[in-house]
């Protein structure tokens, strides 16, 4: 089913909706969440914790792409999980993906810092819109959907190594890119 229909079912509050949504993105919705919180059951609450997130804002909201909002809720929601199950302890693969951009990342400890973070968002932004589609992909695939680098290497068709040294190469722009707009230091 088309996504505009999709949202057409919401908008007449019809339960059918999600059963469509689910059938249309409930495995992409799961793969984001189990990319942060590798248990099964978390995963499974975290999708229809989703569908309830989603229920809940359309309307009045018409997201497009339909694909990308849900995948960015289920992330939300996989990472608040995660952030409350791990408040004292150091977790797995998200901090991992997430130490490889800290020299990026403002603390967002003050209004000075919000500021920063925002200006960081934009400079990041723009930084994405100036790449071509595969290191675009390769770049949102590892930091934003926190896929291991077998995987997309997978999706991919290239090597392992290949991948580690491209998103090494991506950081590096990105770090020279954030300093010439004087956004790093």
């Amino acid at each position: 089913m088309e996504d505009e229909r999709i949202l057409d079912l919401f908008f007449e509050r019809s339960e059918q909706a999600i059963g469509e949504l689910d059938k249309k993105y409930g495995a992409a919705a799961a793969r984001t969440a189990g990319n942060i919180l590798r248990s099964r059951q978390d995963v499974e609450e975290c999708v229809n914790d989703t569908w309830l997130g989603v229920w809940n804002r359309i309307p009045p909201l018409r997201p497009s792409p339909l694909g990308s909002y849900v995948c960015r809720i289920a992330r939300n929601l996989a990472v608040s999980r995660l952030r409350s199950e791990t408040a004292d302890k150091r977790n797995h693969s998200l901090d991992l993906v997430l130490d490889e951009l800290e020299d990026f990342l403002p603390s967002g400890q003050s209004v000075e810092a919000d500021y920063d973070y925002k200006e960081t968002v934009e400079g990041i932004n723009r930084f994405l819109e100036s790449l071509r589609y595969d290191d675009r992909f390769l770049f949102v695939r590892r930091y934003w959907y926190a896929d291991s680098v077998k995987e997309i290497a997978a999706s991919m068709h290239r090597k392992e190594s290949q991948i580690s040294l491209r998103l090494f190469r991506l950081r590096e722009k990105l770090r020279k890119t954030l300093q010439k707009e004087g956004l790093l230091v």
